[in-house]
């Protein structure tokens, strides 16, 4: 630790440690992979969660043990599924196994998407900068308003009778 006596000195250990800080953030991210290599990222969209693998491979997306087009049966949800990998441009160079529970159809096309684009970040931190451009790396905290008491629903009123 050095003595500080005068604001030049003080100004100078400031810079220094600032330095420091702004080498520490220029620093490349590190691909975070396990044994088998492959990325897992957790994605939730409304009351659905996403345990989402991501792996090299021929672009093949399994969901709940079923193929993407089986369980997401309509075109939008597939769409919402391969946004990710038309954004980073890496269609059909990943496979995806994830498994999804909550919510409905909607929420865990979103939930899984989240998941991927959180993997593919991971994987290959260079693609971090699309898919945050994209926003697909921020959750969507969206949900349902609760219902409350004296209301209808969370905020319609019951029909009011003058007689």
């Amino acid at each position: 630790m050095t003595d500080i006596k005068s604001l030049d000195d003080l100004k100078a250990a400031v810079s220094g440690a600032a330095a420091s800080v702004a080498a520490e953030a220029a620093a490349p991210r590190e691909p975070k992979r396990d044994a088998l290599g492959r990325s897992y990222a957790t994605g939730k969209r409304k009351d659905a969660v996403a345990r989402v693998w991501v792996k090299p491979g021929s672009g093949k997306v399994v969901v709940n043990g079923k193929a993407m087009s089986a369980y997401f049966a309509r075109p939008v949800l597939q769409m919402i599924l391969r946004q990710p990998f038309q954004v980073a441009n890496v269609e059909g160079q990943f496979d995806v196994y994830a498994t999804v529970a909550g919510g409905g159809l909607s929420g865990q096309a979103g939930a899984v998407k989240h998941g991927i684009s959180k993997a593919l970040q991971l994987y290959e931190p260079s693609l971090r900068g699309a898919l945050k451009a994209a926003g697909f790396l921020t959750r969507d905290s969206r949900v349902v308003e609760r219902k409350k008491y004296g209301k209808a629903k969370a905020r319609r009123s019951f029909q009011f009778s003058k007689r």
